[in-house]
Protein backbone atom coordinates (compact mmCIF):
# COMPACT_ATOMS: atom_id res chain seq x y z
CA UNK A 1 0.00 0.00 0.00
CA UNK A 2 1.27 3.47 -0.90
CA UNK A 3 0.35 6.43 1.32
CA UNK A 4 1.01 9.70 -0.53
CA UNK A 5 0.94 12.61 1.90
CA UNK A 6 2.38 15.90 3.05
CA UNK A 7 3.86 15.24 6.51
CA UNK A 8 2.90 18.69 7.86
CA UNK A 9 -0.76 18.31 6.82
CA UNK A 10 -3.14 17.68 9.74
CA UNK A 11 -5.51 15.60 7.59
CA UNK A 12 -2.60 13.43 6.48
CA UNK A 13 -1.57 12.98 10.12
CA UNK A 14 -5.10 11.86 11.00
CA UNK A 15 -5.13 9.41 8.10
CA UNK A 16 -1.74 8.01 9.07
CA UNK A 17 -2.86 7.60 12.67
CA UNK A 18 -5.96 5.75 11.46
CA UNK A 19 -3.85 3.43 9.29
CA UNK A 20 -1.54 2.74 12.24
CA UNK A 21 -4.51 2.01 14.52
CA UNK A 22 -5.78 -0.48 11.94
CA UNK A 23 -2.38 -2.17 11.89
CA UNK A 24 -1.94 -1.51 8.17
CA UNK A 25 1.44 -1.68 6.49
CA UNK A 26 2.22 1.04 3.99
CA UNK A 27 4.98 2.99 2.32
CA UNK A 28 5.00 6.77 2.86
CA UNK A 29 5.68 9.11 -0.04
CA UNK A 30 6.05 12.85 0.60
CA UNK A 31 4.04 14.60 -2.12
CA UNK A 32 6.14 17.75 -1.87
CA UNK A 33 9.54 16.14 -2.33
CA UNK A 34 8.41 13.28 -4.62
CA UNK A 35 5.70 14.82 -6.79
CA UNK A 36 3.42 12.35 -8.62
CA UNK A 37 4.08 12.13 -12.35
CA UNK A 38 1.56 12.82 -15.11
CA UNK A 39 1.31 9.06 -15.72
CA UNK A 40 0.74 8.26 -12.04
CA UNK A 41 -1.91 10.96 -11.68
CA UNK A 42 -3.67 9.80 -14.83
CA UNK A 43 -3.69 6.21 -13.55
CA UNK A 44 -4.83 7.17 -10.03
CA UNK A 45 -7.57 9.36 -11.45
CA UNK A 46 -8.88 6.51 -13.60
CA UNK A 47 -8.78 3.98 -10.74
CA UNK A 48 -10.35 6.36 -8.20
CA UNK A 49 -13.57 6.76 -10.17
CA UNK A 50 -13.62 10.40 -9.03
CA UNK A 51 -13.92 13.52 -11.19
CA UNK A 52 -10.51 15.01 -12.01
CA UNK A 53 -11.35 18.13 -9.98
CA UNK A 54 -11.22 15.93 -6.85
CA UNK A 55 -7.47 15.53 -7.37
CA UNK A 56 -6.93 19.26 -6.82
CA UNK A 57 -6.12 20.66 -3.38
CA UNK A 58 -8.78 23.37 -3.62
CA UNK A 59 -7.93 24.79 -0.19
CA UNK A 60 -4.24 25.22 -0.98
CA UNK A 61 -2.52 28.56 -1.41
CA UNK A 62 -1.21 27.73 -4.89
CA UNK A 63 -4.68 26.72 -6.12
CA UNK A 64 -6.10 30.03 -4.90
CA UNK A 65 -3.21 32.20 -6.08
CA UNK A 66 -3.46 30.71 -9.58
CA UNK A 67 -7.24 31.33 -9.60
CA UNK A 68 -7.75 27.71 -10.68
CA UNK A 69 -11.41 27.68 -9.65
CA UNK A 70 -12.11 29.81 -12.72
CA UNK A 71 -9.44 28.31 -15.00
CA UNK A 72 -10.08 24.56 -14.57
CA UNK A 73 -13.43 24.46 -16.41
CA UNK A 74 -11.75 25.68 -19.60
CA UNK A 75 -8.71 23.39 -19.35
CA UNK A 76 -8.49 19.97 -21.00
CA UNK A 77 -7.99 16.87 -18.86
CA UNK A 78 -4.42 16.60 -20.15
CA UNK A 79 -3.70 20.23 -19.21
CA UNK A 80 -5.11 19.66 -15.73
CA UNK A 81 -3.04 16.51 -15.20
CA UNK A 82 0.12 18.25 -16.43
CA UNK A 83 -0.58 21.12 -14.03
CA UNK A 84 -1.03 18.69 -11.12
CA UNK A 85 2.22 16.96 -12.06
CA UNK A 86 4.06 20.30 -11.95
CA UNK A 87 3.67 20.80 -8.17
CA UNK A 88 2.69 18.26 -5.52
CA UNK A 89 1.14 20.99 -3.41
CA UNK A 90 -1.64 21.31 -6.01
CA UNK A 91 -2.65 17.69 -5.39
CA UNK A 92 -5.30 16.73 -2.84
CA UNK A 93 -3.92 14.58 -0.11
CA UNK A 94 -3.61 12.08 1.31
CA UNK A 95 -3.89 9.55 -1.48
CA UNK A 96 -3.97 5.86 -0.59
CA UNK A 97 -3.20 3.36 -3.33
CA UNK A 98 -3.72 -0.35 -2.81
CA UNK A 99 -4.03 -2.53 -5.89
CA UNK A 100 -6.95 -1.20 -7.91
CA UNK A 101 -8.24 0.96 -5.05
CA UNK A 102 -7.31 4.65 -4.95
CA UNK A 103 -8.73 6.84 -2.18
CA UNK A 104 -8.29 10.60 -2.48
CA UNK A 105 -8.51 12.72 0.66
CA UNK A 106 -9.27 11.30 4.07
CA UNK A 107 -12.85 10.57 4.97
CA UNK A 108 -12.68 7.99 7.73
CA UNK A 109 -16.07 6.47 6.83
CA UNK A 110 -14.95 5.99 3.22
CA UNK A 111 -11.67 4.42 4.28
CA UNK A 112 -13.55 2.14 6.71
CA UNK A 113 -15.82 1.02 3.84
CA UNK A 114 -12.70 -0.14 2.04
CA UNK A 115 -11.35 -1.77 5.20
CA UNK A 116 -11.32 -5.20 3.66
CA UNK A 117 -9.23 -3.97 0.74
CA UNK A 118 -7.15 -1.29 2.39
Amino acid sequence: MLFVCYPRCNTCKKAQKWLDEQGKEYTIRDIKTDNPTYEELSDWHARSGQPLKKLFNTSGMIYRSMNLKDKLPTMSEEEQLRLLASDGMLVKRPILIDGETVLIGFKQSEWEEHGGIV
